[in-house]
C-alpha cells in the first residue's frame, strides 16, 4: 500500500481517532460503547499512511517522492 497522507494528515487522523475512542467509550452508557471502535478506522489510517477513500478519489496530501 502507497503512503497517500501528508505529515500533518496522518497526525490529525491519529489524534482525532484516540480522541473518538475515548469520548465515546467514557459517556456512551453500557452496550453503546461499541461505537467507540469507530475511532479505530482514522487512528488505523493515520498510523499506516494510507486511506483508501484517498485512492478512489485521487487525493494525495503527502509529497510527491523524486
Amino acid at each position: 500500500m502507497p503512503v497517500n497522507e501528508g505529515k500533518w494528515d496522518r497526525l490529525i487522523r491519529v489524534i482525532l481517532g484516540l480522541v473518538i475512542i475515548v469520548v465515546l467509550a467514557v459517556f456512551l452508557p453500557g452496550a453503546s460503547k461499541w461505537w467507540a471502535l469507530l475511532g479505530l478506522i482514522p487512528l488505523i489510517t493515520g498510523i499506516t499512511g494510507f486511506c483508501g477513500l484517498y485512492t478512489l478519489l485521487g487525493i494525495r496530501t503527502c509529497p510527491v517522492k523524486k
